[in-house]
């Protein structure tokens, strides 16, 4: 080890200071900021004048009589400091890597879109969570819901300047305005797969494994998670069986949809407002109350298409290696109307999230705005609700800022080395924080919570004879180098 030749104080806090330990940084909860002090609301002042927004049954007030600005983001929406925007990051990562693997190719949208892409006569809830408004050129716009209708205006567009299939990702914004729950807020990030052009079952079965395999490389195992199948066509087989018309088919469906989430006699109740009889509505809840394959088979017969579907879906999950992360459960049916075959949602076993994921198939939803059907099928995977389960399980991983050298000049007349140090690793690739106008002891605490790996010390001294001095901050080991072989 070379002798140092700075100040004895200075060469004491080298030596002797002991190197902390770096605890992994803890990421409880979702990607919102963890609030220091709850009972304080953080303002900042501004000379803007006062103005109240309100929104539904809520009033917020932005800035008060004294120009005082709340700096909280609004209600049901989140900032994304560095650790959250870390976490955020490795997530999308995860996503697009998963993307890459099954080989679909992204693609993006604009999160303002027309208002008449997602108003459906079909008494949707989301069809009352929208964000719209119209905009200064007398437009009805909104801030999308969800992302499929996206994804078709642009199939649209592309035409025939595209061939079929087309395998398409994105990972955007989506706003709704609802109640909030765990996992569930106004504005959420969305992970979208859709599938154009393949009208068998194989679409589905690649959709599920690509949700398997970003499970997989989460750590999530099937004891954790379930994907709950079934199909839009084993209720329609029902509603045939009763002679039920074709235009209650898909109010029939939102209201099964909430299955689960209201009880029997509400379901029932609501069921029968749209004019079925009482035979029909317990014939239709008796079949979506059923969870094996073959007891359904039973009851609509295996000539029916929904089983046929169903039954190749499970022999290619068996093919893919994840049969035992599915299971049928002939209630899912999906609360959007333009669902018409295979659905799907995954869940925890444990049963304390909300859906984490779901999708289906929707070969007739380019027609409602004008255009040819084609084939399709896909699914949407938010951000919130796997970030609870993550934490949940012990599996959200260590986020901590990760720098490669902090560069330190210990004379103002040396900035300009230090600057050039700094320059030239970057330009290697390594990470660089250059350090000035600090106390020797800052820089130490400072390289302890960025995680760095170096500390590279340019003293007058070193520098006359083209030498810098170097440390590693885990060993604590120390040496010289020249200045022009740092790595």
């Amino acid at each position: 080890m070379a002798a140092w030749s700075s100040s004895p104080s200075l060469r004491h806090l080298l030596l002797l200071r002991p190197r902390l330990p770096l605890g992994p940084t803890c990421l409880a909860g979702s990607f919102s900021r963890r609030h220091i002090h709850s009972h304080s609301r953080r303002r900042l002042f501004s000379s803007a004048s006062s103005s109240t927004l309100t929104h539904g049954d809520e009033a917020s007030t932005h800035v008060d009589a004294g120009g005082v600005v709340d700096v909280n983001p609004p209600r049901g929406t989140r900032d994304f400091p560095p650790e959250d925007m870390r976490l955020r990051t490795w997530l999308f990562d995860q996503f697009r890597e998963v993307s890459r693997l099954m080989a679909f190719e992204e693609v993006d949208f604009p999160v303002l879109e027309s208002e008449a892409l997602f108003i459906r006569k079909a008494g949707e809830e989301i069809t009352q969570q929208l964000y719209n408004f119209e905009d200064k050129g007398g437009r009805r716009v909104v801030l999308r819901p969800e992302i499929t209708p996206s994804l078709a205006r642009l199939v649209i567009k592309q035409g025939k300047s595209v061939s079929l299939p087309l395998k398409w990702f994105t990972i955007g914004q989506c706003w709704r305005y609802e109640r909030m729950t765990r996992g569930r807020r106004r504005e959420h990030y969305q992970w979208n797969m859709d599938i154009f052009g393949v009208p068998k079952v194989r679409a589905e079965a690649e959709l599920l494994q690509a949700i398997v395999l970003l499970f997989q490389r989460l750590g999530i195992t099937s004891s954790d998670v379930g994907i709950r199948v079934s199909s839009r066509k084993v209720l329609q087989a029902v509603l045939n069986m009763y002679s039920i018309p074709e235009h209650l088919f898909t109010e029939v469906c939102i209201i099964v949809d909430k299955l689960g989430k209201l009880t029997r006699e509400e379901i029932e109740k609501e069921l029968m407002s749209t004019g079925l009889s009482s035979e029909a509505v317990q014939g239709i809840i008796e079949v979506l109350s059923l969870k094996s394959l073959s007891k359904l088979e039973e009851v609509l017969g295996s000539g029916v298409e929904a089983v046929a579907d169903l039954k190749k879906l499970f022999s290619f999950a068996e093919q893919y290696g994840y049969a035992d992360w599915i299971c049928f459960d002939a209630s899912v049916v999906r609360g959007l109307a333009y669902y018409t075959g295979i659905v799907f949602e995954a869940f925890d076993r444990e049963g304390k999230l909300r859906a984490i994921c779901g999708g289906g198939r929707y070969d007739r939803l380019l027609s409602t705005f004008g255009s040819e059907d084609i084939p399709a099928c896909g699914f949407g995977f938010g951000d919130a609700v796997i970030v609870e389960l993550l934490k949940e399980k012990g599996l959200l991983p260590d986020m901590s800022r990760q720098i490669d050298d902090i560069v330190f000049p210990l004379d103002e007349e040396l900035e300009g080395p230090a600057s050039s140090i700094a320059s030239s690793l970057r330009k290697k690739g390594r990470a660089v924080d250059l350090v000035e106008d600090k106390r020797l002891k800052w820089v130490f605490k400072h390289a302890e919570r960025i995680n760095a790996s170096r500390l590279l010390l340019v003293g007058n001294s070193e520098w006359e004879r083209g030498m810098v001095r170097v440390k590693i901050l885990s060993t604590r080991e120390e040496f010289e180098v020249k200045a022009g072989d740092l790595e």
